[in-house]
Formats: structure tokens, sequence, C-alpha cells
């Protein structure tokens, strides 16, 4: 499914977020606190945006590690690096999130965004995150989620459940991936279930920030 939607992917990501996406992107990228000699781990990587922007935040990431398992994605974001000649700095593979290919504690930072809850087995990627970190190393995870002040929730799943679906569909001209990102939201665990998954992969100073009225949460977290 990633792969058949690759192709039109950036173009949906900025159209059914209003360009809003970039701003939680740059928030996230910001909560690692970056000196400017971190590598980072971007998990399901996609196009590379998240790694982009990494190195793009000032100071910057020394070096991006880009992890996703759609070969298609991946050759949409190695377009993007050579376009920027950043692929000195920033490497794509493709792979398993449940089984990253990096050494113990050899990343200082590692960020998710919009991947973790297409991982089948949440907990055994929140753990092998927690392995790839050193002491100290800084989680960023971004994910959807459904809004809880009444209003705003009905308003969210209208859009969410049909006029997004129907957009989806028509641009990328692909019947079910538009309807599965509803599906996979609702089916993913909640700001606190998922709070206590990475307490339980050990990790602690864990925080869930809820942006533009609760759509989507920033999860912050360290490794001890």
């Amino acid at each position: 499914m990633f792969d058949a939607i690759a192709g039109h992917y950036d173009l949906l990501n900025r159209l059914l977020s209003a360009g809003i996406d970039r701003r939680w992107r740059k928030k996230a990228i910001a909560s690692l606190r970056l000196t400017g000699t971190e590598r980072v781990l971007d998990l399901c990587t996609g196009t590379a945006d998240v790694a982009i922007a990494a190195v793009d935040a000032r100071p910057p990431a020394k070096r991006v590690l880009g992890v996703d398992f759609s070969a298609a994605m991946l050759r949409i974001g190695a377009r993007k690096l050579t376009a920027r000649s950043l692929q000195s700095r920033i490497t794509l593979v493709r792979a398993d999130a449940t089984r990253i290919p990096v050494a113990d504690r050899s990343v200082e930072a590692v960020t998710v965004a919009f991947g973790i809850r297409n991982v089948e087995n949440t907990a055994a990627a929140c753990d092998e995150i927690y392995r790839a970190l050193g002491p100290g190393g800084r989680l960023a995870v971004l994910e959807f989620a459904i809004p809880t002040a009444p209003v705003v929730r009905a308003v969210y799943l209208c859009y969410f459940n049909y006029v997004l679906p129907l957009i989806g569909r028509l641009i990328s001209r692909h019947g079910s991936a538009y309807g599965y990102l509803p599906a996979s939201v609702g089916a993913f665990a909640s700001p606190d279930e998922f709070v206590k998954i990475m307490r339980q992969s050990g990790f602690v100073e864990v925080g869930a920030a809820p942006q533009t009225l609760g759509i989507v949460y920033l999860y912050t977290a360290r490794k001890a």
C-alpha cells in the first residue's frame, strides 16, 4: 500500500494537513535539543522529510540514518537527498522497525513521524529504539490521535472519515490507502496507553503534548 501511494505521498501530506505537518516536524526536531554532534535515527522515515528537517535544524544533526520498509518511499527520499546534495549526511536503509540495523547505543536521538502506529508490534519497536539509543539519548514521536473536545472531535471525525479518504483516493488513485489512515489511528493506542508502552521499554521523562487541538501528539522521552 505504501509503495502504491509513494508518488503522491508528499503532496497529500501538504494538502490534507493544510501545510501544518511542517510545523509538527520542526517541533519534534526542536524537542531533541540537538547540539550539532548527534547521530539521529529517523525510523519509519518515508520520503525522508524528518531526516532532512534534522539536518536543516540549527544546530543540525551531524548524521541521520533513515529507516523504512517501503522501497518506493525510500526511492523518492533518495531523489530528494540527491537534489539537495545531502547523501553524505543522510543514509536511507530499508529495514524492519522491530529489527533496526544499528548497534546498541549507537545513536543519540531517534525520531518517528506518523509511522509508529503502522508497526505491528509497537512495544517491540520501542524496545528496539531504546536499545539503539545511547545513555541520555532523546526520542521524539509524532502520531495522530482522536481529539477529546466534543465539537472538535465531531468535526475532525467527519473530515477524517469522509473528506480525507475521498481526496486521498482521487489524487493517489488508490482505493484503500486513505481509508486505512483513519482506521489505523482509531486502532492505535491512546496517548495514555502509548506513554505506558514507552515507560515499559525503560524510557524516563516521558511526555505527551497535544498539537493542533489534539489531532496530533508529540511524544518525548529520554533514555536514562
